[in-house]
């Protein structure tokens, strides 16, 4: 297994993405809860930006625009594995203290950004589907 492989595994397998995963359970069945966590995971995407969270933050800003649409509604077609998954993925970023805590410089956010790309990768599919809603529903 490569670096990065065994790298995101270590993160998948910690305590505090089960712990991220645990809460995303209750939060996703909470449209309050749901968008309480996007407000809080877009001002630190905010405060970090580009530099720290490099293609991630792409990641992370169309995860927000699916649980805003899903919270809302409007876009329903995720499955709870999908939904609970990301969810997961963003409670983890908002986490200060975790695998990697945030404060080590230069460090802080590497398991954050390999959680997220790897959440992406993982569920590319159904990212894809909610995507093409979301197009359409651009071009209405």
């Amino acid at each position: 297994m490569n670096g990065k492989k065994n790298f995101e595994k270590r993160i998948y397998e910690s305590r505090f993405f089960r712990d991220a995963k645990l809460k995303a359970e209750e939060i996703s069945s909470n449209p309050k809860l749901l968008n309480d966590l996007i407000f809080k995971a877009d001002k630190k995407a905010l405060e970090k930006g580009r530099g720290v969270l490099g293609e991630s933050l792409d990641s992370l800003k169309t995860f927000s625009r699916m649980l805003k649409a899903y919270a809302g509604g409007e876009y329903r077609k995720l499955p709870w594995k999908t939904l609970v998954a990301i969810v997961g993925a963003v409670v983890y970023f908002v986490m200060p203290l975790d695998f990697i805590p945030d404060f080590i410089l230069g460090l802080g956010f590497a398991d954050d950004v390999a959680l997220l790309l790897w959440t992406m990768r993982w569920f590319k599919s159904d990212v894809e589907e909610f995507s093409q809603w979301e197009q359409t529903k651009i071009q209405n």
